[in-house]
């Protein structure tokens, strides 16, 4: 069963490890487009689909320790399926209604809240350096979601407003909670995209039509789930336990950013002064953010 883990120092290497899942999700949006049409909740319950697959043949592997590693309390089950499975499930709604800009700059204030949120937890403290630097990486992946322009919020779009907020809480909340439950393996993460999996098939039987994907779909799904929507969930789950939590909050910006950069590498963006703008935004406040933990390495 799940235990509370005692409260220590934040592990450089556990960082590193969680932001390796920002740099994963900098992908996410490059395989989106190459999944094309498939609708939303059908492609929650494909790529969970794999994500769980790939696990099964972990714990295969692994035998019965892994098994006995999923054995966790209900309060860590609903924790973990209502992080990944709310954080969605909201965002659709979000998009659904209103229009993507504004919902996109809503949703993505979850960084900032980590940062925020994480000063409530034991042994942890918020700096004015943290908190600079996540606004500053706020303001980077403003200039890009609205692409250098302006926004307007429309009382209208209400409903996608307040299901955007809805969906930072959750994934703020998620992250900043997980680090309460330390001593749980990170493999029962799989059993969460395994539940997830099945709630987005069932949403998706329930909302949407199916559309039988195609070999470049199908080969985009299979990506997603080994990577923004596979791995990317284990690394974050073990950086949110074990890393510097504010750090991981600031470099999340980091996503937004080199999702951008990819877009433009594969030619579906376009280089402008808002991009440059928004990279210097990101990477220092990224750096502002991680001062201590920059410093205490030098040490």
């Amino acid at each position: 069963m799940s235990q509370i883990a005692p409260p220590k120092g934040p592990s450089f290497q556990a960082t590193a490890i969680g932001g390796l899942a920002v740099l994963l999700w900098a992908l996410l949006a490059l395989f989106t487009t190459w999944a094309g049409d498939i609708p939303p909740f059908q492609l929650l319950g494909m790529t969970f689909s794999v994500a769980f697959f790939v696990s099964c043949i972990y714990w295969i592997c692994r035998g019965r320790r892994a098994l006995e590693n999923l054995r966790q309390a209900p309060k860590v089950w609903i924790l973990g399926v209502g992080g990944l499975f709310g954080y969605h499930l909201f965002y659709f709604i979000a998009l659904g209604n209103a229009p993507a800009v504004e919902a996109s700059l809503i949703a993505y204030l979850w960084p900032l809240l980590i940062v925020v949120f994480s000063s409530l937890l034991p042994g942890e403290k918020l700096r004015w350096f943290h908190l600079a630097g996540a606004l500053m990486g706020l303001g980077g992946a403003a200039l890009l979601v609205t692409r250098g322009g302006s926004i307007s919020f429309d009382a209208t779009y209400s409903l996608g407003y307040l299901a955007a907020v809805v969906c930072a809480l959750i994934w703020s909340g998620y992250s900043v909670t997980n680090r309460v439950f330390g001593a749980v393996p990170t493999d029962v993460v799989g059993g969460f995209c395994g539940i997830v999996a099945v709630l987005g098939t069932f949403c998706h039987l329930v909302f949407e039509q199916t559309v039988i994907p195609d070999v470049t779909q199908l080969l985009a799904c299979l990506a997603l789930g080994l990577g923004p929507v596979g791995a990317a969930f284990f690394v974050w789950d073990y950086g949110t336990k074990h890393g510097n939590i504010q750090v991981l909050g600031a470099f999340s910006y980091m996503a937004p950013l080199l999702s951008t950069l990819i877009l433009i590498a594969f030619g579906r963006a376009e280089a402008t002064w808002f991009v440059g703008l928004a990279c210097l935004l990101i990477v220092c406040g990224a750096v502002v953010a991680s001062s201590d933990m920059i410093r205490r390495r030098r040490t």
